[in-house]
């Protein structure tokens, strides 16, 4: 119970190994063999790579996840024991396959996935959330909305319903819809949510809509506290009761793998709410994580120390 206690934020999500092979062009597709300057095996998720940069940043992490009792699921839980995340929360399910990413990273960062649907990727259920709903730390980061089809919209206003019955702070990061979902079709599960994370493409989706500052306005008329869009190299939008707002990101000297980055930003902004900021520092914040993130291979690897974070954060006044 001690140790439960002590937790600073949950976090609910995938857990995965990435594969990176960088920097792909069409030519893959056309010789027989191609040389990459970088090909890595990497721990990422949402999840996972929340929880490490959390952690990264000294604060005490809850990972609610599930993965196979494979290879692949053995590697991941040694990567969390390795970097002091707890293996308590962790589903371990038999005869269930890990997921194993395959990620091609452009010549200009972006990335291109190939996924198995059959995967722990697609698998997390409200059953294996449900038993530590009650023991949730004050913060709580569902990091990845439409990721597992399991957890239906149905299912997810269920768990948050449960989430907020406690006073929590409950935090949304979103992938792309799946299923042709729609604002409307999610209606029910905002007013439960006190910051969402979207990108631009991700809230397109849902509302048809392409200009950002409308979409911000969308979600907070129909009852999330807090709504900020990550814009990539433009930074963010953040939306709340004091109106809406821009970011600048980070100057990078060269953007070499944005896997992660949106993880990376999601986890700074928690560690701004946790430190009691305002939306606007907790962004910039954000950003400056990020920043680091993208100049190196891999979702986490650029995270190497806070004092780095913060020189970038306090730079970020002179923007």
């Amino acid at each position: 119970m001690e140790h439960e206690l002590l937790n600073e934020v949950s976090i609910i999500g995938p857990a995965i190994i990435d594969i990176l092979a960088a920097p792909i062009n069409e030519k893959v597709f056309t010789v027989g063999s191609l040389p990459m300057e970088t090909i890595k095996m990497t721990f990422g998720g949402d999840a996972l790579n929340e929880a490490f940069i959390l952690t990264k940043l000294e604060k005490k992490v809850q990972l609610i996840t599930k993965v196979g009792n494979d290879d692949a699921g053995k590697r991941i839980l040694g990567f969390l024991k390795d970097n002091n995340i707890s293996t308590d929360s962790i589903c371990v399910e038999t005869n269930l396959l890990t997921a194993i990413n395959i990620v091609l990273v452009d010549e200009e960062g972006n990335r291109h996935f190939l996924t198995n649907p059959n995967s722990s990727l697609r698998k997390l259920r409200l059953e294996d959330i449900d038993c530590y709903i009650d023991k949730l730390a004050k913060i709580v980061s569902f990091a990845g909305m439409f990721i597992s089809p399991l957890l239906t919209i149905e299912k997810m206003e269920e768990m948050f319903k449960r989430i907020k019955e406690k006073d929590r702070i409950l935090i949304v990061d979103m992938t792309k819809a799946k299923n042709g979902e729609t604002l409307q079709d999610i209606e029910e599960l905002l007013p439960h949510i006190d910051y969402i994370f979207p990108n631009e493409e991700e809230i397109a989706l849902l509302t048809g809509e392409k200009d950002p500052y409308i979409n911000v306005k969308l979600l907070i008329e129909r009852g999330v506290k807090t709504a900020v869009i990550k814009c990539g190299r433009s930074g963010c939008i953040v939306g709340d009761k004091n109106g809406i707002y821009t970011i600048p990101a980070v100057p990078v000297s060269k953007c070499v793998d944005s896997t992660g980055a949106g993880d990376s930003f999601v986890a700074g902004f928690i560690w701004g709410i946790s430190n009691g900021w305002d939306n606007k520092e907790c962004a910039k914040f954000a950003c400056a994580v990020a920043s680091c993130v993208v100049e190196k291979v891999g979702a986490t690897e650029g995270i190497d120390s806070i004092e780095i974070i913060k020189e970038r954060y306090y730079r970020m006044d002179d923007i």
